[in-house]
């Protein structure tokens, strides 16, 4: 796969992303009712083939409309093509988010499974860091933040649900990172930015689409601002 270019998320379908969130879906069902680790499917268009990165997203849905997070894990790089790397983050996010217990077979009618396609990572490059929050869009991008092993990321779609403006936004992902949430000002740091798609079902096993993140965005800042 090293000769191949990875897959940008601007290259994918509606349709290329419905097929991605059934098949995490379908990849955790047949784990945990049959103990099946799937194969990816036969004769895929080459997009499918190509490297890529993703993180899948599971959530629990609550009586009422509310969700909360069971599981999210994704990569970062394109090791893997994007159809195994879809594979992959699902089964992850499902049996090994350290954050909870392995994903249980009563709970598959009550999760709503959401992949994220991402771009590669490319870094910030400024002569005062006090620019960098300039270079973000909040809806568009993710950020990673790095400085020796420590590391951490947060997906676009995290800062669209608390109106986070772009330092605070840094600001979090340094945390994740375990990092002081001033990090980003420390020239040794390293910052990336990344794009993403979401795609994601409505409700369980229902019907699947694109979140818009920047109208998600402004809707939320409306929100929470009245």
């Amino acid at each position: 796969m090293s000769d191949k270019k990875p897959v940008h998320p601007s290259e994918l379908s509606i349709n290329d992303g419905v097929f991605l969130v059934k098949l995490a879906r379908k990849a955790v069902e047949e784990k945990i009712l049959r103990g099946i680790n799937i194969e990816p499917p036969r004769d895929l268009p080459e997009i499918f083939l190509r490297p890529g990165m993703t993180f899948t997203t599971i959530e629990t849905l609550h009586p009422g409309g509310k969700t909360t997070l069971r599981g999210c894990i994704g990569f970062l790089a394109p090791i893997y093509s994007l159809v195994v790397s879809t594979i992959k983050s699902a089964l992850e996010a499902a049996f090994n988010d350290p954050r909870f217990p392995p994903l249980r077979p009563e709970e598959l009618d009550n999760i709503i499974f959401e992949v994220t396609v991402l771009s590669e990572p490319e870094e910030i490059i400024v002569r005062n860091r006090w620019d960098l929050p300039k270079l973000i869009k909040i809806g568009k991008h993710g950020l990673v933040v790095e400085k020796g092993w420590f590391k951490g990321t947060l997906l676009p779609v995290v800062p669209i649900e608390y109106c986070w403006d772009e330092e605070t936004f840094l600001a979090e992902t340094c945390i994740k990172a375990g990092l002081h949430p001033d990090c980003w000002l420390d020239p040794s740091v390293h910052i990336y930015t990344y794009e993403g798609r979401a795609f994601r079902e409505k409700l369980p096993r229902g019907e699947i689409f694109e979140r818009d993140m920047i109208r998600e965005y402004q809707e939320t800042c409306r929100r929470m601002n009245r």
